[in-house]
């Protein structure tokens, strides 16, 4: 009997993750893996494009963690620049292009990897797919909008949607002197934070010289003779002038081959997978920005782009492949990510979010230094906590400061992966020196405000028992 055969599609970080782990156990007289990537990169830092086009990143090659060259070498058959445009999941083949060459042809497999990640989420708005106007996702975009930027013709650039990725690229393009506008059909930037911790954000995106146009969403996207935009048009009617145009307005699963092939999706709109990382259909493995998970506090199914994410899924649909066992236990929302000097991050869920879960809750928000007030340094930092009314377990976090602030979260993220009350939290032991914190941490007194608010419902005459 011959070697069994593993295709995936997709060579990033979900993609690759489930390949390597899957050579690690089974070799290639046993499995033969071919994988497909469309660009030319494998494995690289998606997160990190923004700081490479704003410099702070000097060489491209340092956000590629492994080239197909070393893939290669540990015997997977890396194809790059060749698509997977249809999977037969009966006959158990893909369709592959060369994009190069233009040659199609088929590749048969016994176990399918889909790990196709995402797209960038593009309005219904007349002029969306112009030139000149770019998406964020893949290291061939970051390459074509560097390129776009070294060329010395941009000035004005619009940014659609004051997401990470929207702030994060607004930033990329004001440190290279650019004039950047950021539009965003929400009050507050970063829809995800609630209104009061993303009023400091907002306030700090205009410091660093980025203009915002809150609550107004895009129109149109107006081209020039010779197709290439030349101005974004609001709905509330303003007109904003524009050499480039970038989308950063998050991104959508990538799931077109899934539906046309038959595999099916969950409500989320990603593709459903179980705890192992199979999908439906027989053979078919998914992992990445494609695939839907569990939130561990709302038991919603949800679609989250992150790159820890993905690497966690890719690592266990390989294992699995590879004849061990392994399951994804579920997701709860951290993030993180810097704007200039200003540190934000969030974790669990956020006052919309535990309303829609159906959660009773209390919050606390408190103002407070990331090291002690008298050391020099020390930065604010505003810290807000989500718990349930009744038992007090902590439901959410959200933090937004100055130096040295958002890592924080990695305490609170720990703490409602583990269902721990403020009460608990409370009663962590943590680390103190001055140049490191308050001798109360920040964290420490967000609970203890937290646990007053708990304590004091709990007392409240209208919360008894009728």
């Amino acid at each position: 009997m011959g070697a069994q055969r593993l295709v995936v599609i997709g060579g990033d970080a979900a993609g690759m993750s489930a390949a390597s782990q899957a050579r690690k156990r089974r070799g290639p007289d046993e499995l033969t893996i071919v994988a497909f990537e469309r660009g030319r990169y494998t494995s690289y830092s998606a997160c990190g494009i923004p700081y490479w086009i704003s410099g702070a990143v000097e060489d491209m090659d340092k956000l590629v963690s492994r080239t197909p060259e070393k893939h290669r070498d540990n015997g997977i058959d890396m194809r790059t620049r060749t698509e997977v445009i249809a999977i037969d999941v009966a006959a158990r083949t893909v369709r592959a292009r060369d994009l190069d060459g233009g040659r199609e042809y088929d590749e048969p497999y016994d176990d399918l990897v889909y790990a196709t990640g995402s797209v960038p989420a593009r309005p219904p708005v007349p002029g969306i797919d112009a030139a000149g106007v770019y998406g964020v996702q893949t290291l061939d975009d970051g390459a074509a909008l560097r390129a776009e930027l070294d060329g010395g013709h941009v000035q004005h650039v619009v940014i659609i949607g004051g997401g990470y990725i929207g702030l994060e690229v607004a930033e990329a393009c004001q440190v290279r002197g650019l004039d950047v506008t950021v539009v965003d059909r929400s009050a507050t930037p970063v829809g995800t934070f609630d209104p009061d911790v993303g009023e400091f954000i907002a306030d700090a995106v205009r410091n660093m010289g980025v203009k915002l146009v809150m609550s107004d969403g895009v129109a149109e996207i107006e081209t020039g003779a010779d197709g290439q935009a030349v101005a974004v048009h609001t709905a509330s009617g303003r007109r904003l002038p524009a050499d480039l145009v970038v989308l950063g307005l998050g991104v959508r699963p990538n799931v077109a081959l899934a539906r046309e092939a038959g595999i099916p999706l969950g409500p989320s709109g990603g593709i459903a997978v179980d705890h192992r990382m199979r999908t439906q259909a027989e053979g078919v493995w998914a992992a990445g920005d494609c695939v839907e998970s569990i939130h561990r506090l709302s038991g919603q199914r949800v679609v989250v782009a992150l790159g820890t994410h993905a690497n966690k899924q890719g690592r266990v649909a390989g294992i699995n492949l590879g004849g061990g066992y392994a399951t994804f236990p579920g997701v709860i929302g951290t993030a993180i990510t810097k704007v200039c000097d200003l540190e934000v991050a969030r974790t669990g869920l956020s006052e919309r979010e535990a309303d829609e879960a159906g959660y009773r809750f209390v919050t606390a928000v408190v103002d407070s230094t990331t090291k002690a007030g008298y050391f020099p340094g020390a930065a604010q930092i505003r810290l807000k906590l989500i718990a349930e009314q009744r038992t007090g377990r902590l439901l959410g976090a959200q933090i937004v400061g100055r130096e040295d602030a958002a890592k924080r979260i990695d305490v609170l993220a720990t703490a409602i992966w583990n269902e721990m009350d403020v009460d608990e939290v409370l009663s962590l032991d943590l680390s103190y020196a001055p140049p490191f914190s308050p001798v109360w941490d920040p964290v420490l007194i967000a609970a203890r405000k937290a646990f007053d608010a708990v304590d004091a419902e709990a007392r409240s005459p209208d919360d008894q028992p009728g």
